[in-house]
């Protein structure tokens, strides 16, 4: 061989020109390593401003207080929060990741999407967020993830319908989209013996009630509902139409003016 004579001292390849050309480059690769492709991504948000500080690239003596609690000079580095939220607002297109965790051969990472709280109220931002979730879970059907859970506001039904503008957009996904809504159904289906034959729900409409029974009916399990329950679900859904009926005609008025 005529290159990397001095395995264990570099230097003197590096003095005498006789260093094969792929080395720093070998060196590189190795560094990065593989990344390897987790099972299961949690996609979550910002909360608050001070919600920076717990990530793990933040504070290690605020992360590890309750956000409730938090130690006395937080408010004197407000700043240093505001300016992230700008920068995030400004500069993140996409999701990154925060946290990674290895059980055995169990892979999960937890994405962010560089939004906060108060921008998912904002009716202007909702189809910008929506494309950094689009986008995301794009990513992680392209890398193979198997399962990726709609986190906090992301899941939001004004926002994408708890995921379903997704699932329709995209009806061939690979990554299966659950919520919160969708892990409460099967805990609850969970607890229930196998041998039950009745269920009586009680309660107001929700997407979660409205699981449970489709897959109690799936079962065989017989789920009777009250005339009050069912005026109930019929109002709050006549109601939740009105308001988006007024919030559509004020969007068209105001663009229109």
């Amino acid at each position: 061989f005529r290159t990397n004579y001095s395995l264990f001292m570099p230097f003197y390849d590096y003095i005498y020109n006789t260093m094969d050309k792929s080395t720093d480059e070998l060196y590189e690769r190795t560094l990065i390593g593989t990344e390897e492709t987790p099972d299961v991504v949690h996609l979550t948000h910002m909360t608050t401003l001070q919600s920076t500080y717990h990530l793990r690239v933040g504070i290690a003596s605020i992360a590890s207080r309750p956000s409730d609690n938090p130690v006395w000079y937080v408010w004197m580095i407000w700043p240093m929060a505001w300016l992230s939220m700008v920068l995030a607002w400004i500069y993140g297109s996409s999701a990154f990741v925060v946290e990674s965790l290895k059980l055995k051969k169990f892979k999960m990472q937890t994405w962010v999407i560089p939004r906060y709280n108060f921008q998912y109220g904002l009716i202007r931002e909702r189809e910008s967020i929506n494309r950094l979730i689009e986008k995301a879970i794009l990513d992680a059907d392209v890398r193979g993830v198997k399962v990726l859970s709609l986190g906090l506001l992301n899941q939001a039904k004004q926002l994408n319908g708890n995921g379903e503008l997704f699932t329709h957009k995209y009806p061939k996904l690979g990554v299966r989209l659950v919520d919160g809504s969708g892990l409460a159904t099967a805990v609850v289906l969970k607890s229930i013996p196998s041998d039950t034959k009745h269920v009586f729900l009680c309660g107001g409409s929700s997407k979660v009630e409205r699981a449970i029974a489709t897959a109690l009916c799936e079962r065989g399990v017989q789920v009777p509902i009250s005339l009050l329950f069912l005026l109930i679900s019929l109002a709050a859904h006549f109601l939740y139409e009105l308001i988006s009926l007024y919030t559509r005609i004020t969007i068209n008025i105001c663009k229109f003016l």
